[in-house]
């Protein structure tokens, strides 16, 4: 299967983010702070939207694989773990320390973006 570890890690981020929303919705309510629960329930939409993205690009290589589409990948795959994982941890532990990971999780997610579109502009010229 052409991607296959990719396509492991998106299926894994998948489950996580059935489970974590899950979790969310039934666990969580009346136990967090409207504050934490509202950080804990953005760290789910941003890992469902980048999950989806990342199988768009997988689907993508396989039609037409580009220079820069395993490096968007792999930016999402820190992006999430950052953001995401920082998001959980902080609104399920109330560990401020945390704070300035999800900035830094931020930007990997914005620089898969731009990745790609420099990978998509890239392909534009050579057509």
């Amino acid at each position: 299967m052409h991607n296959c570890r990719g396509w492991i890690l998106v299926a894994l981020s998948g489950f996580v983010v059935v489970v974590a929303g899950a979790f969310g919705a039934h666990a969580l309510g009346g136990t967090l702070s409207p504050t934490r629960l509202d950080a804990f329930d953005t760290g789910v939409r941003y890992q469902a939207w980048h999950t989806l993205a990342a199988m768009a690009v997988l689907i993508w290589r396989v039609q037409q694989p580009l220079k820069g589409q395993r490096a968007a990948l792999w930016l999402w795959s820190m992006g999430m773990a950052a953001f995401s994982g920082s998001l959980y941890l902080l609104a399920l532990t109330g560990a401020h320390w945390l704070g300035p990971i999800t900035p830094l999780g931020g930007l990997l997610l914005m620089a898969g973006w731009l990745t790609l579109a420099v990978c998509a502009w890239r392909q534009r010229l050579a057509d």
